[in-house]
């Protein structure tokens, strides 16, 4: 029989959602309209119209590979279990390759959610340093997740794909910012698709092997870095949708007498 549950902590690993959060470059604004309040009618009822992908969130497979699940046909377990939350520091554009996961601690074993700490969330906000400039995970990464057999993966940053492998760059409908493609070039003295010739190759290896991904991953990441956790993140239950806003808890019992 399990133990009470009281003794257990939980740490909030989202960011909040709500008017005025950041957004995606070219997303529309969120809004959120009051049409009963308690002075008119007794009762607060409001109605939201908003993008899923925005603060901390998760991508159905759909939202990247046609003919593949949408957000009410993934299985519940992928939202759920054991995770481990490491620390890869990257500075602007960095690149989290395969060598640093394999060197991160806790080592990240078969069956993990990943959550990865670059740092990046400190820079959360309507900025184009979070959503332009930041580092991210990129092919080798994606390829290395899967060979790995993790269970999912979270980044505390824009994409799970550096911004520059998405429509930031030339990829898409990109670029959707040029100017700061033309910052990389003058930076670099390489144009960014030398550097980044695939588009979102992390989103489409993840997702395509059945790997649950997590986006803009905050809130207290900090006080759990370097630990073993149990993650919950659950999405609605969304017909044909092709992603979702979660809240995502790390659950630590400091007793370690409690068993899920």
């Amino acid at each position: 029989m399990a133990s009470s549950t009281d003794a257990l902590e939980f740490y909030d690993l989202s960011h909040p959602w709500g008017h005025d959060a950041p957004l995606w470059p070219y997303f529309p604004d969120i809004k959120i309209e009051r049409f009963h309040y308690h002075a008119k009618s007794g009762v607060l009822s409001q109605q939201i119209t908003t993008f899923m992908h925005c603060t901390t969130h998760t991508d159905a497979p759909a939202h990247v590979i046609e003919g593949t699940a949408f957000m009410d046909e993934v299985p519940l377990d992928r939202f759920f279990g054991t995770a481990v939350i490491v620390s890869i520091p990257k500075e602007q554009w960095g690149v989290i390759t395969a060598d640093d996961l394999e060197k991160a601690e806790p080592k990240i074993q078969p069956g993990d959610i990943v959550i990865v700490n670059s740092g990046w969330h400190r820079y959360y906000g309507d900025n184009r340093k979070y959503f332009a400039y930041s580092p991210g995970l990129y092919k080798e990464a994606g390829d290395w997740f899967v060979e790995k057999g993790v269970k999912a993966v979270g980044v505390d940053m824009q994409a799970l794909d550096h911004p520059l492998a998405t429509a930031i760059g030339p990829h898409g409908s990109g670029p959707l910012i040029p100017e700061v493609n033309r910052d990389y070039e003058e930076l670099t003295g390489r144009p960014v698709i030398e550097d980044f010739p695939y588009w979102e190759p992390c989103h489409r290896a993840l997702l395509s092997n059945g790997i649950t991904g997590f986006e803009n991953v905050g809130g207290d990441i900090d006080k759990v870095t370097g630990k073993r956790v149990t993650i919950a993140a659950f999405p609605w239950r969304w017909v044909k949708g092709d992603g979702c806003i979660v809240r995502m808890v790390a659950i630590v019992d400091p007793t370690g007498e409690y068993r899920l």
